[in-house]
C-alpha cells in the first residue's frame, strides 16, 4: 500500500537543478523532491506520496496523522525491512541465509 505520509523537513538542498528535501517520517529519513512546493522551508510538516511532496501540513495534524499510522502499523507496513517482516511473520528470528552455489568439480568444466 501506498500512503500519503506526513513528515518534517529537516533539510534542503538542490541537486542536478531539482530542489529535494530530506523528511522525517517519525523516525525514517527520506529523500523527497520539492518540485510541487518549491516554497517549503527546513522545520515545516508536508504531505509525501511516491517521493514529491504534495502539501504542506501543520505540525498538530502531522503528528496525529504519524501517531494514528503508526497504531495501525501502516508505517512498518510503508517504511519497515521487508525481511524483517516476513521472517517475523514466519516465525524466524534472523533473515535467510543464501544458498551456496554448487560447487564445481575439476572434470566437468
Amino acid at each position: 500500500m501506498c500512503l500519503a505520509v506526513p513528515g518534517r523537513v529537516t533539510g534542503i538542498e538542490e541537486r542536478d537543478g531539482t530542489r529535494m528535501a530530506r523528511v522525517d517520517f517519525g523516525g525514517v529519513e527520506k529523500d523527497v523532491c520539492l518540485a510541487y512546493l518549491p516554497e517549503v522551508e527546513t522545520g515545516e510538516y508536508v504531505i509525501v506520496h511516491v517521493g514529491f511532496a504534495l502539501q504542506r501540513l501543520d505540525e498538530e495534524s502531522a503528528r496525529a496523522s504519524l501517531e494514528l499510522f503508526e497504531q495501525l502499523g501502516l508505517l512498518d507496513e510503508e517504511f519497515g525491512d521487508a525481511w524483517e517482516r516476513a521472517a517475523a511473520e514466519a516465525g524466524a528470528e534472523d533473515r535467510p541465509e543464501p544458498a551456496a552455489a554448487p560447487a564445481v568439480q575439476e572434470g566437468n568444466r
